[in-house]
C-alpha cells in the first residue's frame, strides 16, 4: 500500500457539503477540511463540522478542521446594477462617502474608511485579486481619484489591495473573534489568521483562543508584502505560528507574479527550517472548478510543491463551489504521489550540522535518520501525546511512512495536516511497558503498513501522557511475538 506524504486540505463549501459528498472527498484523499469564515453562519460550519467528525469516524479515519478567519479584507460596496466595465484610460473614484450600494460607471463606495489615508498619488491599487489596476491621482474630500490602467468587468464586494502593502487595517475584526469562539466550540485543531503583519496579530489570536479554551495550532496566512519583505519580519511571523499558509492570491497582487515563486520556495524552507508545518494554497488547480481534468500548467505547480516538501497542498474554489469536488481531490492525490516518486523527494539534508536544541527532537531526529540509512526499515512509530515528535521527524524528508500512535482525538486530528505522518488511535497508558512494543507493531500488522521481517523504528517516552516526554527510541524487526 503507497501512502501518500503530502497532505490535502480541501474547502467546504456550497458544493461539497452533503453527506455523501464529504464521505467521496474523505475516500478520494481529503486530509483537512477547511471552513472558510467569510462564507457561511455559523450553523452551515456547525452542521459541516458535525458531518466531517462523524463521517471520519465511521470510516476509521482521522480527518482535521482548519477554520479560516476571514480577516480585514478591503472590498468594494455595490454596484447599482451589479456590475460595471472599466475600460484604461477610464477615470474611476473610490469613495468614503458614496452610498454603499449605489456605485456606478464612475465611482463606487469603500467600505475601508483608512484607504485615503493610508494612500498618496502614484499609488497603484489592485482590485479583484489583480485583475483591475488602477493609479491614484489625487485623494481629495474622501476619495482616491484614480485612472483605470487595466480595465475589465469590476462586480460587488471584490477585494482591494495595493501594490507593496501597507494598508493598516488590523488583522483581527469583531467577526474574527466571534469566529475564534466557534472554532473553540467546534474542537478545531487549526486555526488561520487572514492579513497577520507581525508576531502580535499571532500573539493576539492565540490569547483570544486561550481564552476561549481552545488548544488549536494558529496558522499565519503570509499574504501581506510586509510579512515577506525581509527574511527578519518573515522569521518572527513563523516563529509566532504553529504553521504558516503561502496565501498566494493576495500576496501575489502584492508583490507581483514574478515575485511569487521565488517567495513561496523561501517560505516553505523557512517553515520547516523552524519546525512548522506549512500549506500551499491559492488557484493550484483552479481550472478544475469547470473542468474534470487539471491542466499541465496547475499539475506541474502541485507536483513542483509536493517537491519543495510542502506539507500540504490547498484546494479552495475547486472543492466548495466547483462541479467537480471530488476529481479535483483525486487529481491532487495522484500528482502529489507521482511527485514523491523522485529520488529528490527522498533525500534530506535537514539540521545535518545543527546542534539539537530537546531531548524529543534529538530523537525524532536521530530516529529519521536511522531509518533512512537502516536497509529494511518499513516504518517509523511515534508514541505520542502532542504531536510535536511525529511533527519534527516529518521535517525530514523520506520516503517512509510515519504512524503517529495516540489517545488523544485532537492529537490525531492535529497531525492530519504534517507531511508523510499518519494517525491511529493506541492508548498504552494501561498495558504493562512489555507489551508496548508488540501492541504497537500489531496496529500497523492489522492495517497491513508491515509484514513480518520488516524493520520498525519506535520512539516513546517513560511517562505515557506526558507532553515532550519522548526518550527512547528502538530499532525491531517484526515477527510473531517482539520482546
Amino acid at each position: 500500500m503507497t501512502l501518500r506524504r503530502t497532505k490535502i486540505v480541501a474547502t467546504l463549501g456550497p458544493a461539497s457539503s452533503s453527506a455523501e459528498r464529504i464521505e467521496a472527498l474523505i475516500r478520494a484523499g481529503m486530509n483537512v477540511a477547511r471552513l472558510n469564515f467569510s462564507h457561511g453562519t455559523h450553523d452551515e460550519h456547525r452542521e459541516r463540522a458535525r458531518l466531517v467528525r462523524e463521517i471520519a469516524a465511521n470510516l476509521g479515519v482521522h480527518v482535521a478542521l482548519l477554520g479560516d478567519l476571514q480577516g480585514p479584507k478591503i472590498r468594494i460596496a455595490r454596484f447599482k446594477e451589479g456590475k460595471i466595465h472599466l475600460e484604461v484610460g477610464d477615470r474611476f473614484r473610490l469613495s468614503t462617502t458614496h452610498p454603499l450600494d449605489e456605485g456606478t460607471q464612475e465611482v463606487v463606495g469603500i467600505d475601508y474608511p483608512a484607504l485615503v489615508t493610508d494612500c498618496r498619488p502614484g499609488d497603484e491599487l489592485l482590485l479583484d485579486d489583480g485583475r483591475i489596476v488602477l493609479v491614484i491621482d489625487a485623494i481629495a474630500r474622501g476619495e482616491a481619484i484614480c485612472t483605470v490602467t487595466a480595465g475589465g468587468y469590476l462586480s460587488n464586494h471584490k477585494g482591494i489591495n495595493r501594490r507593496g502593502g501597507g494598508l493598516s487595517a488590523s488583522a483581527l475584526t469583531d467577526k474574527d473573534r466571534a469566529d475564534i469562539v466557534l472554532a473553540a466550540e467546534l474542537e478545531m485543531e487549526y486555526v488561520a489568521v487572514s492579513f497577520p503583519r507581525d508576531a502580535r496579530d499571532m500573539d493576539l489570536a492565540r490569547k483570544l483562543l486561550r481564552d476561549a479554551e481552545s488548544q488549536a495550532w494558529l496558522v499565519a496566512k503570509i499574504e501581506r508584502a510586509e510579512a515577506v519583505a525581509d527574511e527578519a519580519a518573515l522569521d518572527g511571523l513563523i516563529d509566532a505560528s504553529d504553521a504558516v499558509m503561502v496565501a498566494r492570491g493576495d500576496l501575489g497582487v502584492e508583490i507581483g507574479d514574478a515575485e511569487l515563486v521565488g517567495i513561496q520556495k523561501t517560505i516553505i524552507a523557512h517553515a520547516r527550517r523552524k519546525n512548522k508545518t506549512v500549506i500551499t494554497a491559492t488557484q493550484m488547480m483552479e481550472s478544475m472548478i469547470n473542468s474534470p481534468l487539471p491542466t499541465r500548467a496547475e499539475v506541474s505547480d502541485v507536483a513542483n510543491a509536493a517537491l519543495d516538501n510542502t506539507d500540504a497542498v490547498m484546494l479552495s474554489g475547486e472543492t466548495a463551489a466547483g462541479d467537480f469536488p471530488v476529481e479535483a481531490v483525486a487529481a491532487m492525490h495522484r500528482v502529489c504521489l507521482g511527485a514523491e516518486k523522485h529520488p529528490t523527494s527522498q533525500r534530506s539534508g535537514h539540521r545535518l550540522h545543527m546542534s539539537f536544541e530537546r531531548c524529543d527532537e534529538t530523537i525524532a531526529l536521530s530516529a529519521m535518520y536511522a531509518a533512512n540509512h537502516f536497509p529494511g526499515v518499513t516504518a517509523v512509530i511515534s508514541l505520542t501525546e502532542s504531536g510535536y515528535t511525529p511533527l519534527i521527524m516529518s521535517r525530514i524528508r523520506s520516503h517512509l511512512p510515519i504512524f503517529a500512535l495516540s489517545p488523544n482525538r485532537q492529537t490525531l486530528g492535529r497531525v492530519s495536516l504534517m507531511r508523510g505522518v499518519h494517525s491511529i488511535e493506541f492508548n498504552p497508558a494501561h498495558l504493562p511497558s512489555s507489551d508496548v512494543n508488540q501492541r504497537a507493531i500489531e496496529a500497523l500488522l492489522q492495517r497491513g503498513h508491515v509484514k513480518p521481517g520488516d524493520w520498525v523504528i519506535i520512539t516513546k517516552g517513560d511517562v505515557y501522557n506526558s507532553r515532550g516526554g519522548t526518550n527512547s527510541m528502538k530499532l525491531l524487526q517484526v515477527s510473531e511475538q517482539i520482546v
